[in-house]
Formats: structure tokens, C-alpha cells, sequence
């Protein structure tokens, strides 16, 4: 009688350990996924009142500026390269392709030859933003509005090259030699 007494202690014991355990691992495995709690406290509370009026305004200025490249690629670029939609999907292609994300850069080069926009624009954009170096990464527009320049004029020369090219043809004309003193 006494071994079965303690073969049950034993089995309610292993019942009790094993269901312990599971609910061990499931709780750890809900506190993990649920993530730092201070900071879902802080999400709850209000923003400071100082940061909300300038919150609308952004939003409405940025719409405007990108209408406002749109309308300006379109009246700089005759043919479809002016075109919303090859302007937008052209211009991704680039950075993306800056940023070496090729992958993404060819998808997107897909959608670009499907709206029938040209190749050679993304290409001399390209060129045009490798002539001008590196880009700043601390600026958040640097890159985006250095390939917005390049999208409107592919031809365009960075400033320091530019000053450079045309700064040594003035200084490489040969000075007149001084006169030499007449002879009385």
C-alpha cells in the first residue's frame, strides 16, 4: 500500500512539473514577443504640445514640393521622360541603384520600361549623379535632390569641376614678356 501511495505522490508531482514547464515556456515566450514595457507606456501619453503644430504643416509641404518637381520635370523634359510616372519611377531607379540596391532597382526598372519610358535617361541620370560624388548621408534630401537635379539636366557638371575646367584656361594664356627699356 505504501508504494502505491508514493508511485501516485510521484505521478501528481511529474503531472505538476511538466504542466509548470509549459507554462513557464509560454509565458517567457509571450514576454519576449510583447517587447519592452516602458516604452508601450510611453506611446500612450501625449505628445508635447510644441512638436503638434508643426506636425500638420509638413505633410502639406511636401505634397507641394513633389507636385511642384513633377510640374518642373515635365516643362524641362520634352517626350516621356517628363511623364508623372517615368519621373517618379525613374528617380527611385536611380537612388535605389545609388544605394546598391539592385535588386529592388530592376524591379523597379521593370515597371519603368512597362510605362514605355526611356532607358537612356535613367542611365545618363545615373552617369550624371557619379560625376558629382559623394553625397552627403547625414542630409536627408542631399541624395534625393542631387537626383532630382540630375533627372532634369543629365548634363550637368558638378560645381568644383566646373570652377576648376574654366579657372586654368584664363592662367594658361602666356603672359606678354615685359618690354625691354629702349636704347638711347
Amino acid at each position: 500500500m505504501r508504494g502505491l501511495l508514493i508511485e501516485l505522490q510521484n505521478a501528481a508531482v511529474r503531472c505538476l512539473a511538466v504542466s509548470g514547464l509549459a507554462l513557464l515556456i509560454g509565458v517567457g515566450g509571450a514576454i519576449a514577443q510583447s517587447g519592452d514595457l516602458r516604452a508601450q507606456d510611453q506611446s500612450g501619453k501625449p505628445a508635447p504640445a510644441n512638436t503638434t503644430p508643426a506636425a500638420p504643416a509638413d505633410p502639406v509641404k511636401d505634397s507641394q514640393r513633389k507636385t511642384d518637381e513633377f510640374v518642373e520635370a515635365a516643362q524641362a523634359i520634352n517626350g516621356p521622360a517628363g511623364n508623372p510616372e517615368c519621373v517618379w519611377l525613374g528617380r527611385r531607379v536611380v537612388g535605389l541603384m545609388w544605394r546598391d540596391d539592385l535588386d529592388t532597382a530592376f524591379r523597379h526598372l521593370d515597371l519603368y520600361d512597362r510605362f514605355g519610358c526611356p532607358g537612356g535617361h535613367v542611365q545618363a541620370t545615373f552617369r550624371c549623379l557619379v560625376r558629382f560624388g559623394a553625397i552627403d548621408p547625414k542630409a536627408p534630401d542631399s541624395l534625393s535632390g542631387r537626383v532630382h537635379a540630375c533627372w532634369i539636366n543629365p548634363n550637368a557638371q558638378p560645381q568644383a569641376a566646373a570652377s576648376a575646367a574654366s579657372a586654368p584656361a584664363p592662367a594658361a594664356a602666356p603672359a606678354a614678356p615685359p618690354a625691354p627699356p629702349a636704347a638711347k
